[in-house]
């Protein structure tokens, strides 16, 4: 039997607000889509909740860290070995949320991460926002030394630009909007990791995320936070790119819609 080796990979991201609750809309989108590498976000499960037999019977191998209520992210693998880095950003040994994981996966090192909100700002969380990008900047920086293809992942609670945000006179004082944030994004890209989906659609109004309330889905009142940071190795193998909205129109679904891309493999 002669076996075809796919030239492209498909790699996608989605917080999903809760992994139990919103299982059947996950397990629909990965049916209709076959992502071959799937970072999760706000997985709300603790570490012995989740649905790893379901997961894996729709043809997903998966590492995860959970957290009791909050947070928790989980990288996902359709028909690839999954071998872990690391569950911890390093930098702060006393934060115990569960918001970073790094894996290599078929020769890419791939870290999914839920970057803190930051709301109420100013204050505490505001403050650990802020390190916490500091933190993500250090590991960006030491990935990127390695030379090898890398990719940062995942929801970064952060618009970078005007262009990301729906009237973003409104958003002035949000944590997510803030200069200092929007600096720390900057500041980390500019280590000379490429914006993928910027890239590949310059100058086009792109959202993935609609809250729940005033029909903001119904009337694209979006954000853009969910992005792809990639290392030059992989940033050259950049074919294409988007998100698929209409996930967020299904019933019972994420205020976020999955966000993906697919790269060169040859």
């Amino acid at each position: 039997m002669i076996q075809l080796i796919k030239s492209t990979m498909k790699i996608a991201t989605y917080n999903v607000n809760g992994v139990n609750g919103r299982l059947n809309v996950l397990l629909k989108w990965l049916e209709e889509t076959t992502p071959d590498i799937v970072c999760l976000q706000e997985l709300k499960a603790q570490q012995d909740n989740f649905p790893v037999k379901a997961i894996n019977d729709a043809g997903y191998n998966a590492i995860w860290h959970g957290q009791k209520q909050w947070n928790g992210v989980a990288i996902l693998a359709r028909n690839m070995e999954i071998d872990e880095v690391t569950h911890v950003l390093p930098g702060d040994d006393e934060d115990v949320q569960s918001r970073y994981i790094e894996a290599l996966i078929n020769g890419i090192v791939v870290a999914c991460l839920y970057l803190p909100n930051g709301n109420p700002a100013p204050g505490p969380k505001l403050e650990y926002k802020l390190k916490w990008f500091d933190r993500l900047a250090d590991r960006a920086a030491t990935l990127l030394s390695l030379k090898v293809p890398v990719i940062l992942v995942g929801d970064y609670n952060v618009m970078p630009t005007e262009l990301d945000v729906y009237k973003p006179e409104k958003w002035v004082n949000d944590a997510l909007f803030l200069p200092e944030v929007r600096k720390a994004f900057k500041d980390i890209v500019s280590q000379g990791w490429t914006d993928a989906i910027r890239t590949l659609y310059p100058n086009e109004k792109i959202y993935t995320f609609w809250d729940y309330f005033r029909k903001a889905y119904e009337r694209d009142a979006g954000l853009r936070i969910d992005h792809f940071l990639l290392s030059p190795q992989l940033a050259k193998k950049l074919i294409s790119g988007g998100v698929d909205r209409h996930v967020r129109g299904w019933k019972k679904t994420s205020d976020h819609a999955p966000v993906w891309i697919e790269i060169d493999t040859k």
